[in-house]
């Protein structure tokens, strides 16, 4: 279980997040949502320790993740994998090696620095790109791919990590329509088929509503709603964004995408044993 406890982040004399305490159980995918500077990225970047609590902890599976340094802060993002809104790809290298550096956390300095893959790595990776749909693009730039593509890329890197918990900041924000359904129809596979525990940042509710198991709403730093997808009415929306119930755009709130069916990944085989050898 990932359990976070009276955690607050300060920057200066602004509160990013105050006082959250969640407990979010094994598998889940939950979605958070709220208005920008709400404390949604701020709470995901102290989960996977890119940032420092001022106050309160963070455990996963008993250990507390919010005091780890050295390897051990290295193995917990290693186990705790970060989906960016802009990707951090490096976009003069080929797809393939962009995927391959997830390993890194798993190898030694020396091969990491002479960027020596063996061949299950790369055969691993593959696997990853068939999954999401893209192989063909292994041996493109990662720069010359559309938004929609380098987000899956980042995806499969995340694979690569074997992670126990993915987290996505705002994975969707700056894809079209029909490439958000693809990435969330990833996101949803990957939980339900591997059991990974996603934790994502949302901007519609559409969204969070069609895909996520649990949602939590966040307002000037706090949880002001924490429920099933059937919980969030009008007035719990009215919560989490800060206005009359009558008076919340559309357009803020949705997307098209939730209407269609989610659309179904193939795994290319030998991924699943590969994953489970690792």
């Amino acid at each position: 279980m990932l359990k976070i406890t009276n955690v607050t982040r300060r920057f200066g004399r602004n509160t990013a997040v105050d006082s959250v305490t969640l407990d979010i159980e094994p598998g889940q995918m939950v979605g958070v949502i709220g208005r920008s500077g709400a404390g949604k990225s701020t709470l995901l970047r102290m989960i996977n320790r890119l940032i420092d609590p001022s106050e309160g902890s963070i455990s996963f599976g008993g250990a507390t993740v919010s005091t780890l340094r050295g390897a051990q802060l290295r193995g917990w993002q290693r186990d705790c994998a970060m989906i960016f809104q802009q990707f951090n790809l490096v976009p003069r290298l080929d797809v393939l090696t962009n995927v391959l550096l997830g390993r890194l956390n798993h190898r030694s300095t020396i091969l990491n620095l002479l960027s020596i893959f063996s061949r299950d790595e790369r055969i691993l990776a593959i696997n990853a790109l068939e999954r999401l749909g893209i192989a063909q693009t292994a041996l493109q730039a990662a720069g010359t791919l559309s938004g929609g593509q380098q987000q899956r890329v980042a995806i499969a890197r995340a694979l690569m990590q074997q992670p126990k918990v993915i987290l996505a900041d705002e994975p969707i924000a700056s894809l079209d329509p029909l490439n958000a359904k693809i990435v969330m129809d990833a996101l949803r596979d990957i939980n339900r088929r591997e059991g990974l525990t996603v934790v994502t940042n949302l901007h519609t509710l559409d969204t969070a509503r069609s895909y996520c198991d649990r949602i939590i709403g966040m307002s000037g730093g706090k949880v002001v709603f924490d429920g099933g997808p059937e919980d969030l009415d009008r007035e719990a929306v009215a919560r989490v964004y800060g206005a009359d119930a009558d008076d919340i755009p559309e357009e803020i709130t949705s997307t098209s995408i939730a209407s269609e069916k989610p659309r179904k990944f193939q795994s290319a085989g030998p991924l699943e044993p590969a994953f489970a050898g690792l």
